[in-house]
């Protein structure tokens, strides 16, 4: 090899070398509130740990000069982290100098091994904190089993303030990240203040719905809320994790509380990767969900979400409210666009799609605490555009009925665009039929049990039961 290649190949091997050197950094708080109890320990959470705010592994220590401070390990050079300060707990999270809330703090190895730190303020003000969960707001469940998990979560649940004087039924949003929704005191950044808002709606005379909020999993999180799995970051429990909502919550909820359990008043909103998720549940379970919430969506999680979305068209009036700031990151807003797009395209009418950006809105609990009362007005004070007339669901004449396998639907003239669901008690598809649906209809690879036929056609949907013994 001539000499000046050899000087080039060893100048290039160095170069990348060095683009994989170790770095490391150590933090240090050199500013403190004042009102910062003694007794308590100072940790750092961020997307290197879960943001787990009071993992041992990541508690600050006090140096030989007084002050906190942690070294985090070995990373590559050119590695970007995101993280915040707390005191054990998100109700304990720094905030700015004047209370309010802050962004993510970033840091990118090899950018110096020493970084200063001032922390402003405490979430709590330095006192311990309380609750701000309003009166009519209770930890429903404190371990409720989700058995398609196999693990357990915390549900909390909102009444709205008439329940216990009245005999009305309500209808049900159901609500991710639980523990954000209503109380200060178990936030990851600040509550959204659902409480509040419909506190508030209700003073006024309006109609609200009881809110039930699953807490996220910490750990489970990322695979709770993403139906697909991601190259780098896993993930692909959100079927798992919707069924339990769709067989085991919503059936118990329906049971244990008066609610209006139709499709027409239940709905689902979630933000981030909570916001991919309700998109998910709303368009896969139409039968269950009239509404969703989709604030922030991570669409950008997996492109699955794309062909997902083409392959579940529109069956019933389905009426989704997306929000995205313009701070968010590359493409959210793009994303969120072309969502509503395709979902046009699936037949989901114009009229009961709607987004919203918001100039300089950031990814945090602060851009969707501002906007929940709007996106909850639009998606359950507004009327609905039907796919039919009155958005009326049709009686299905079928027979037999009861019947060991087949089953005729009386009158059917088969279309090509026609499609039918055959779906269980708790709304859990189990068959679809697209093409060559005809109508004669073969149910024999079923267990036994009772079932629910919904036809979907241009001259309206049809539904009926059946039972298969």
């Amino acid at each position: 090899m001539p000499v000046f290649m050899t000087k080039y190949l060893l100048m290039f091997v160095l170069a990348l070398w060095s683009l994989l050197l170790p770095a490391q950094v150590t933090f240090v708080i050199t500013s403190l509130p004042a009102n910062t109890p003694p007794q308590d320990n100072i940790f750092i959470a961020g997307d290197f740990n879960g943001w787990n705010p009071g993992d041992e592994n990541y508690k600050l220590t006090v140096n030989n000069n007084g002050n906190w401070s942690i070294t985090l390990p070995q990373s590559t050079e050119g590695t970007r982290i995101n993280f915040k300060f707390t005191r054990g707990s998100w109700a304990t999270v720094e905030k700015g100098p004047n209370g309010e809330e802050i962004s993510n703090r970033v840091f990118i190895f090899g950018n110096g091994q020493t970084q200063e730190v001032t922390i402003h303020r405490w979430a709590d003000g330095g006192s311990g904190g309380g609750s701000t969960a309003s009166a009519n707001v209770s930890v429903m469940d404190a371990s409720f089993f989700m058995p398609q998990l196999n693990r357990t979560r915390r549900i909390w649940i909102y009444l709205p303030p008439d329940y216990q004087s009245s005999s009305k039924s309500y209808p049900v949003l159901y609500m991710h990240d639980g523990q954000n929704l209503f109380d200060d005191l178990t936030s990851f950044s600040g509550e959204w203040q659902v409480d509040e808002t419909l506190d508030l709606l209700a003073a006024q005379g309006k109609d609200v719905p009881i809110v039930v909020g699953i807490e996220n999993g910490g750990v489970h999180r990322i695979a709770e809320y993403t139906p697909w799995p991601n190259p780098q970051y896993g993930g692909g429990e959100g079927d798992a994790y919707i069924n339990f909502i769709v067989e085991t919550l919503k059936p118990y909820i329906d049971q244990n509380y008066r609610t209006l359990s139709n499709r027409e008043n239940t709905g689902i909103m979630g933000s981030s990767l909570g916001g991919l998720i309700s998109h998910y549940a709303a368009v896969k379970h139409q039968q269950i969900f009239s509404k969703a919430g989709v604030f922030s969506p991570s669409y950008w999680f997996s492109d699955q979400v794309w062909s997902f979305t083409s392959a579940h068209p529109a069956l019933f009036p389905l009426r989704i409210f997306q929000l995205a700031g313009t701070l968010e990151g590359e493409g959210v807003v793009e994303n969120m666009i072309r969502m509503e797009d395709s979902l046009k395209s699936g037949g989901h009418q114009a009229t009961n799609l709607t987004h919203k950006i918001v100039q300089g809105g950031q990814h945090n609990e602060a851009l969707w605490r501002n906007n929940f009362k709007e996106a909850f007005e639009w998606l359950f004070y507004s009327q609905p555009s039907g796919i039919n007339s009155g958005n009326e669901i049709l009686q299905l004449n079928l027979h037999p009925n009861p019947t060991q396998g087949i089953v005729i639907l009386s009158g059917y003239k088969s279309h090509p665009s026609d499609s039918l669901v055959v779906s269980n008690p708790a709304g859990k598809e189990v068959m679809r039929i697209g093409r060559n649906l005809s109508e004669k209809i073969d149910l024999s690879e079923l267990i036994n049990g009772t079932y629910v036929i919904t036809l979907f056609t241009k001259q309206g949907v049809f539904s009926a039961q059946v039972i298969k013994q």
